[in-house]
């Protein structure tokens, strides 16, 4: 069976893929792993010499537990992120969460309004609000990303909703019919 045109689908007029920070590479979780080993075996090995050896097991398992809740949340912060695709036809808002779950929701561009709430102290809230319904959307950003994305996707909806048509013929010398010219 042939691909389908590419004509098919409209053409994207803005995206933006919207992921959690993660300023801990692999090779910073390893030292701060082997940080926190060994600070809990010299904890353990100090409690051992006083005399108090039950202890070595419970810091041991408070290490593992630790690193295990670590390693779980940076997987699952790996998997999550929103994707917002912005057509002609509909701003499509594609959202996986950290389990994998999915979510996908449409608005239609020429109705959406765009509102950054800005909180002192606090998150910013990013709002897509159609008819009466809203959407938060770049829940993973933090602030400057927000704003960034803000103003970015403001900019692309003002575009779609009020285009810029260029007609060579309304150009100064775009070679229009002149009334008498005898064209």
């Amino acid at each position: 069976m042939p691909a389908p045109p590419e004509s098919a689908q409209p053409p994207v007029l803005f995206e933006a893929i919207c992921t959690p920070a993660r300023s801990l590479g692999r090779r910073g979780m390893r030292v701060l792993s082997i940080a926190l080993l060994g600070l809990s075996a010299a904890t353990g090995g100090l409690f051992l010499a006083l005399g108090a050896w039950p202890i070595l097991g419970f810091t041991g398992i408070e290490a593992l537990l630790v690193l295990g809740l670590m390693t779980m949340h940076r997987r699952w912060s790996a998997r999550a992120m929103e994707v917002l695709v912005l057509t002609g036809e509909q701003l499509t808002i594609h959202r996986t969460d950290g389990r994998g779950r999915q979510q996908e929701i449409a608005i239609d561009p020429y109705w959406a309004r765009l509102r950054l709430e800005e909180r002192p102290g606090r998150v910013s809230l990013l709002v897509l609000r159609q008819r009466g319904s809203e959407v938060e959307i770049g829940r993973l950003l933090g602030d400057e990303q927000k704003r960034s994305l803000a103003g970015a996707l403001d900019q692309a909806l003002r575009r779609l909703r009020e285009p810029v048509f260029d007609n060579p013929q309304l150009r100064d010398g775009g070679g229009a019919i002149r009334p008498g010219s005898g064209s």
